[in-house]
């Protein structure tokens, strides 16, 4: 249950993701924050519990879906960074199924939270399924991260989303929105609301390209070269446009780095080249190699309320950025070319191959955006709440 005070002493965190640790870009609003609360306290990062049922009409996407979280559960508790491990819990998402994790999953992470000398955790929400197992293990407060539109990701049960999503901001000590948007649709609806914007590894992205190793796979690729890093998936890209913008563009050659969602075949261009997902230390690398980034977004109600990590790191990178509209793009102003259809987006994309402009503004622009400076934001904020990290030599003793 719920234990707070006046101020409560934190010992670590126990973190539900969003994502899987072995799958997912670590680029990560919660991955990145997690990193940074381990340097105060150990961190228990648990991979995402699931917010929709794999489904067999996915064809080879479900199969890769199943394995996946089978292999991720036989890892076990595994340490990745000092004061910080990972596991996968019992869980999938769907009634029947829902009501037995409720049961094994609050033991298994109260369990490894005791082996990492956790006795007063906070417990930080990134998975809205997550809020129907809180109130089983001991803590000291839950910080809600409302990051995205959850209840509009594909095929989720959204009445289910939307009611886990009332209850985290109902009795969260904080809520973190990172679209605009949403903190102002729903922020009056949280005990305390927070704006803290996507951060980026500034460095990590900012290096010359007399830093960088081009990537093997694309240095055959001729140039000019268009890029988009990132996941190819239905809620968020949108295919028919991009294979517009390419064959109206035959002459350019288009490079997607990610994992691809989207059925076989959807795209055979000789002019497209899909090099897969890439590890986080290699992502700059891949969006260094090309000329001009790429964000060819759909209209949907996920991106309506969209803020994306990679912006900034295009942005950091210094290569001209072309993208479709979303909201968070009225701070990005002079930074950002916007298209509105095809026709506009291969045409933005000519003039910024033309004329690219200088890099340094760009990069300017989220030269102080920085992870790090993110999560002494939350810190700050929570010390406010009542909520103090103790020192780690202090959880040794």
């Amino acid at each position: 249950m719920t234990q707070q005070s006046s101020t409560s002493k934190i010992d670590g965190v126990i973190c539900f993701g969003g994502e899987d640790w072995w799958y997912h870009n670590r680029g990560h609003f919660d991955m990145q924050m997690m990193k940074r609360l381990a340097r105060r306290v150990p961190v228990l990062y648990v991979n995402s519990i699931g917010m929709r049922v794999p489904r067999p009409t996915e064809g080879k996407m479900f199969l890769r879906r199943v394995i996946r979280k089978l292999k991720s559960i036989r890892r076990g508790l595994v340490t990745v960074e000092k004061n910080m491990s990972v596991m996968s819990a019992f869980s999938a998402p769907g009634k029947l199924i829902r009501s037995l994790s409720s049961i094994i999953m609050p033991w298994q992470v109260s369990r490894a939270a005791r082996s990492l000398c956790m006795k007063n955790p906070l417990i930080w929400v990134a998975c809205p399924p997550a809020a129907g197992v809180r109130d089983k293990i001991k803590n000291a407060g839950v910080v809600y991260q409302r990051t995205d539109r959850f209840e509009a990701f594909p095929h989720v049960d959204s009445k289910a989303i939307r009611a886990f999503d009332v209850q985290l901001k109902t009795n969260s000590v904080l809520t973190i929105f990172c679209s605009r948007l949403l903190l102002e649709a729903e922020g009056e609806d949280c005990q305390r609301s927070l704006f803290v914007d996507h951060g980026v590894d500034f460095e990590q992205f900012r290096k010359s390209d007399e830093d960088r190793c081009e990537p093997g796979d694309v240095m055959q690729i001729a140039r000019p070269r268009i890029g988009f890093i990132g996941g190819i998936d239905s809620h968020t890209f949108d295919p028919p446009l991009f294979r517009k913008v390419v064959e109206a563009i035959p002459e350019f050659q288009f490079i997607l780095v990610g994992a691809c969602s989207l059925p076989d075949g959807w795209c055979d261009f000789p002019n497209v080249h899909f090099v897969g997902q890439k590890d986080y230390q290699q992502v700059a690398h891949y969006m260094a190699a090309c000329d001009v980034l790429i964000m060819p977004w759909n209209d949907g109600e996920w991106i309506e309320a969209c803020n994306p990590v990679k912006l900034k790191e295009y942005l950091a990178v210094g290569r001209p950025v072309v993208s479709t509209w979303f909201r968070e793009l009225e701070r990005f102003e002079g930074h950002v070319r916007i298209a509105k259809t095809a026709e506009e987006f291969a045409q933005q994309i000519r003039q910024a191959i033309e004329n690219p402009g200088p890099e340094e503004p760009r990069w300017q622009r989220v030269s102080e955006e920085t992870w790090d400076s993110k999560a002494n934001e939350v810190l700050s904020v929570l010390q406010t709440e009542g909520i103090e990290f103790v020192n780690l030599s202090e959880t040794s003793n």
